[in-house]
């Protein structure tokens, strides 16, 4: 193997960790990602900076938490003037390539839903000054038009890109485009009036006419199949990213009725939580009252059938990614590239899945959207290992750095995984772009995660949470208010402020003294 290595990162969408055959999952069929984990270091413990999809992509481009790298929620954009490890790896000679989902700019054209923005100066609307470069490179304009919208490059250190946007079947970017081409009744395809038959009542669940050959994760892996199978002298890094197992529900094909609701069960009931902390009551009151908003990306209750029908579909959408991987596998093999791969697998955040009754994702900051697969196979290293250590998305960056033989830039935030002996406390952050069940205001709040604890402190509220990991490991428990854990709940968030001090963005280094 070579100095400066292949690297070829997997990435899925809205996937927990447990999801994976290698990860104990029982149903669900991953037997191409359970091979990397079988030839590699699979990191049990691994976490997001934040649960949100925005946010931590640019937290995996950057080492960086959001709160520094400034995509704090959804709806904003990864600025041109922050540094990501792609650009690098370019500079180092690296071929880089986008095939997939991207999701650091906003891919719709829709309102924030902030509520009314405060008066400001019309001269100076911002404290950010307006750096004139593109924001809209991932917004569905760009792709209505006849033909293959042509994106500036290098977009954030990429010099290929396949672009593709939203989610399920309803994807677009040059995906949209090459389904124009392929089809003229693209547009009957995409119409749910137009879905084939079944009996589910899941909310978001189409049974989808397009066809497997033509679906965005099929798209994905003949063009990753397609870029790698071209001959270079170079080493490449390749980012291949797909926007499933995110809802809407709408595996193709043979995935819809591959697994049957019947053969999962809900493990954590809402039921099952001894104390439940206002937002999760204010999920149970929409859906006890009928007010409940199924339609959009925010969480939301729902009731048994929903729930298995929902596991029983995404677990349809990850086995036909986790098809599309060994193909992609298959293509290095063929190549003679494989030995000389760095294989990475990992997904941008979870997906709550029934956890406490819940679906999709939001401020209730638990394992089930917070703990996400990590998989590093690397064919320099010996036999498979299991690691527990605290890591997170911010050590993605330098990770792959080192692995190129590339130094960091300073301000970098993570730490290569493979060189420091790991984390005593790790600290997720969220900020929400909408308010949601249980806040008057979009949620704000901050995490803390040792191996025995998880405290989670919310931005104008008097409750917050605490839970014993290693005596409540589900997290049904909570101690916020409990006697006899105040001097735990102190030194928590004593921990907590030390780590909110060394969130503080320590770039740029300065020029002078003073």
């Amino acid at each position: 193997m070579t100095d400066h290595p292949n690297i070829l990162m997997i990435m899925t969408d809205q996937h927990r960790a447990d999801w994976l055959g290698c990860n104990g999952h029982p149903i669900v069929k991953t037997p191409h990602i359970d091979a990397l984990a079988a030839r590699g270091t699979n990191f049990s413990n691994f976490n997001v900076a934040t649960p949100v999809c925005m946010p931590n992509r640019a937290s995996i481009l950057t080492g960086r938490y959001p709160s520094v790298h400034g995509l704090r929620h959804n709806g904003l954009y990864l600025p041109v003037s922050e540094t990501t490890f792609v650009e690098v790896l370019r500079a180092a000679g690296y071929e880089t390539a986008l095939i997939g989902k991207s999701h650091v700019q906003p891919m719709t054209a829709k309102p924030p839903q902030l509520g009314t923005k405060p008066p400001v100066n019309e001269a100076f609307p911002e404290a950010h000054k307006d750096d004139g470069a593109r924001y809209d490179l991932e917004e569905p304009h760009n792709y209505d038009a006849p033909g293959l919208f042509d994106i500036p490059l290098p977009f954030y250190g990429f010099d290929h890109v396949d672009m593709v946007t939203l989610h399920g079947d309803q994807c677009s970017g040059h995906y949209l485009q090459w389904l124009r081409d392929a089809r003229n009744d693209w547009r009957d395809l995409r119409d749910s009036k137009n879905q084939l038959p079944h009996d589910y009542i899941c909310p978001q669940a189409v049974r989808t006419p397009i066809p497997e050959e033509l679906y965005p994760t099929s798209f994905i892996r003949e063009k990753a199949k397609a870029y790698l199978s071209q001959p270079s002298d170079a080493p490449r890094f390749t980012f291949v990213s797909f926007p499933d197992p995110h809802h809407p529900f709408t595996p193709p094909g043979k995935y819809w009725d591959m697994y049957k609701p019947e053969q999962f069960e809900i493990e954590t009931p809402f039921e099952a939580h001894r104390n439940p902390p206002p937002h999760l009551l204010g999920a149970r009151d929409k859906m006890l009252d009928g007010t409940r908003n199924v339609g959009q990306q925010a969480s939301f209750m729902a009731d048994e059938r929903e729930l298995l029908e929902a596991r029983a579909l995404t677990a349809g959408m990850i086995t036909m990614v986790d098809d599309a991987i060994g193909e992609i596998i298959e293509t290095l093999e063929a190549t003679g590239e494989l030995d000389n791969t760095i294989v990475i697998f990992t997904s941008d955040h979870g997906d709550y899945l029934g956890d406490l009754n819940l679906l999709l994702k939001g401020p209730n900051p638990r394992q089930s959207i917070n703990n996400v697969p990590f998989i590093w196979a690397d064919p320099r290293a010996g036999d498979a290992v299991r690691r527990t250590d605290l890591a997170s998305a911010i050590d993605i960056a330098p990770t792959i750095l080192s692995a190129a033989g590339c130094v960091p830039y300073y301000g970098i935030q993570g730490h290569d995984l493979f060189a420091d002996s790991g984390r005593d406390t790790l600290m997720i952050e969220h900020e929400d772009n909408k308010a949601t069940p249980g806040f008057t205001a979009p949620a704000n709040l901050r995490t803390l995660l040792t191996h025995e604890h998880r405290i989670t402190v919310y931005h104008g509220v008097e409750w917050g949470e605490l839970y014993d990991l290693q005596a409540d490991p589900s997290e049904l428990c909570n101690l916020w208010d409990d006697p006899a854990s105040v001097q735990v709940k102190t030194n928590l968030l004593q921990r907590l402020s030390q780590s909110l001090v060394g969130a503080v963005d320590p770039s740029p280094w300065p020029t002078k003294l003073a």
